[in-house]
């Protein structure tokens, strides 16, 4: 079985030295530990926005950075979609094109469009496609940017701290809504939290980081079917839902 991520790297930056090696699978996979722990710095290396000082990255069983062979394919090459604390979003574009930047799978701006429409709307956020990001609170932003994340068919996601600039209970209405949506498209998801409620209610399987080491993985426990609703429906890549 090929897994969704493999990873064995190190990085130093300053006095810190980052030396981790895990896999994922399928599901939502935690780096759960507290801050200053590398789990963001290991979000940027799998992602190609930094380079490890040695060792490998595999998606999908394909090496996307070696440090040996000097291999080192570019983030836009990784088919990796991001999620990122503050949202990211471009100041000066509409929601609906902020997501449409993203798709990758049609040609032409409307069907772009359209495609991206579909995940605005899987995500609740297709009543203000026309607005631009500096009118959104918080949480809406975060909607969004899970929106363009997962808009582009990437082969793996990466959210670091999508929740943790949020109030609690926009992070309690969110942290359900990531995991559905994510669940009903099928796509191995690793996302960084310091949260404990936030690592249970979202992982599948957590990965515990502490000063740059992986020091311990466990499996959530979940009913069998606690997400079969999620994944009865996701937008189609043809045409919006």
């Amino acid at each position: 079985m090929i897994n969704a991520l493999d990873v064995a790297m190190t990085r130093r930056i300053g006095e810190f030295e980052l030396d981790v090696a895990f896999t994922v699978e399928s599901g939502i996979s935690v780096l759960f530990g507290p801050s200053g722990a590398g789990k963001s710095l290991t979000l940027a290396l799998i992602a190609g926005l930094l380079r490890p000082d040695t060792g490998t990255i595999e998606i999908n069983g394909q090496a996307v950075t070696d440090c040996a062979q000097r291999l080192y394919v570019s983030t836009q090459q990784r088919r990796v979609g991001m999620v990122f604390q503050d949202g990211l979003l471009l100041p000066h574009r509409s929601v609906l094109d902020n997501v449409a930047l993203a798709v990758r799978q049609a040609r032409g701006r409307r069907a772009r469009r359209a495609i991206a429409l579909s995940w605005l709307e899987r995500v609740g956020a297709d009543s203000f496609a026309d607005r631009r990001p500096r009118s959104l609170s918080g949480g809406e932003r975060q909607r969004v940017a899970l929106a363009r994340g997962l808009a582009g068919e990437p082969a793996l996601v990466l959210l670091d701290e999508p929740l943790s600039a949020l109030d609690a209970s926009v992070r309690a209405e969110l942290r359900g809504l990531i995991r559905d949506v994510i669940i009903s498209t099928g796509l191995p998801a690793l996302l960084v939290t310091h949260d404990a409620v936030e690592a249970d209610e979202l992982g599948d399987h957590i990965i515990a980081f502490e000063a740059g080491r992986v020091t311990g993985r466990r499996t959530v426990d979940r009913p069998a079917d606690a997400d079969a609703e999620a994944r009865r429906d996701v937008p189609s890549s043809d045409e919006p839902s």
